[in-house]
């Protein structure tokens, strides 16, 4: 049996959750649990977790920060898999996280996350986002940089030790946004950030919405505002919620 926990935040996500837990069904070893915790959709997200078999916990408040919390307390795997509901895996991705983390030396990996929508691939904004886990870090903390730190963020499938997770606190619930980042922060005195060579595809719905180059100046906004300590909750006004 697998050690991995996936853990999947929601909010009224049910056009995508469907594919993607149909998705997870499809993985070579599978899962070792399925969580799926909810904000307080109004629409079928529940129902469709119920009905694909995962196991649906239902979030006091909603908040991505709190409710992947809230997987953690429930997920009993040693390693904690953090899924965006939009966002589709190989079927490999349990032995590949497995893999990264038998490597005592690191701490929590991600994917290179391959934006693309149902008409089109969008590879300058994938490009910018497969850059900036390397870049901002390197810009705003050189000195973690080559410690092994890398900015992961929330569409990379994000995954550490169970352990580690809990021991530097997990997320920071009051973070409206940049939660996978502060959590890198938090984890690279325990080891390197990886972000893996391997792909996993995010819907492009956000961008689609945006336009490509307003979606990358915001993500260009946000990034360089964030570096130079602006607080999060005010940057989560430039970061509707779209679904």
């Amino acid at each position: 049996m697998s050690h991995v926990s996936i853990i999947i935040p929601t909010l009224n996500e049910e056009i995508c959750l469907g594919r993607s837990l149909r998705n997870l069904s499809l993985l070579d070893p599978p899962a070792g649990e399925i969580l799926v915790v909810d904000g307080g959709s109004e629409d079928e997200t529940i129902a469709i977790a119920q009905k694909l078999g995962a196991r649906v916990i239902a979030a006091s408040q909603r908040g991505r920060s709190l409710q992947m919390n809230l997987g953690a307390e429930a997920a009993t795997g040693d390693i904690l898999c953090f899924l965006h509901a939009d966002t589709f895996v190989p079927d490999d991705m349990v032995a590949v996280i497995e893999q990264t983390l038998t490597e005592q030396s690191v701490a929590a990996g991600g994917f290179i996350s391959l934006m693309v929508g149902s008409e089109t691939t969008r590879w300058g904004v994938s490009l910018h986002n497969y850059l900036k886990t390397y870049y901002a870090p390197l810009l705003f903390r050189p000195h973690l940089f080559f410690r092994g730190l890398r900015l992961l963020f929330g569409d990379q499938v994000m995954f550490c030790r169970r352990t580690d997770f809990w021991d530097c606190g997990g997320f920071d619930s009051a973070l409206p946004i940049l939660e996978e980042g502060d959590l890198c922060l938090k984890l690279v005195p325990r080891g390197r950030i990886r972000q893996v060579n391997r792909i996993v595809q995010s819907s492009d719905r956000r961008v689609a919405r945006w336009g490509s180059f307003k979606a990358t100046a915001i993500y260009l906004y946000i990034g360089f505002l964030w570096g130079f300590g602006v607080s999060p909750t005010y940057l989560k006004r430039f970061y509707e919620d779209i679904r």
